[in-house]
């Protein structure tokens, strides 16, 4: 089984296909429901700090990873639905993202790219 992005954006489009879904599924209904299952997300992380949020991730990695699978399918569907080959639009944003934080400037540093 492949774990491609264009596999794996194949078979979430059968299943929704399937089911007869794409007439609910546009992109507005999309970025909806992927802010709603970054919630859930967020959810298991609000009020926690880092060693709880490290504890909480062994205690609930299967809750945790099931709601970024979520996230990805919708954002993987999503792509497909606005014709954005995703792999494309994620390689040539890391490109852009090197040249707002260059090595020498952002290593070891959390600041912004127009605070360095």
């Amino acid at each position: 089984m492949s774990d491609s992005i264009q596999t794996l954006t194949e078979e979430i489009c059968h299943f929704r296909d399937q089911r007869d879904w794409k007439q609910f599924h546009n992109p507005k209904e999309m970025a909806v429901a992927l802010t709603a299952e970054v919630g859930e997300l967020l959810q298991h992380f609000v009020w926690q700090n880092p060693d709880q949020s490290n504890r909480r991730i062994m205690e609930r990695k299967k809750e945790i990873s099931e709601e970024m699978a979520d996230v990805a399918i919708l954002l993987f569907e999503m792509a497909e639905l606005c014709d954005v080959n995703l792999a494309k639009a994620m390689r040539a944003k890391l490109v852009r993202n090197a040249e707002k934080y260059p090595v020498e400037k952002s290593k070891g540093s959390n600041k912004k790219y127009n605070e360095l």
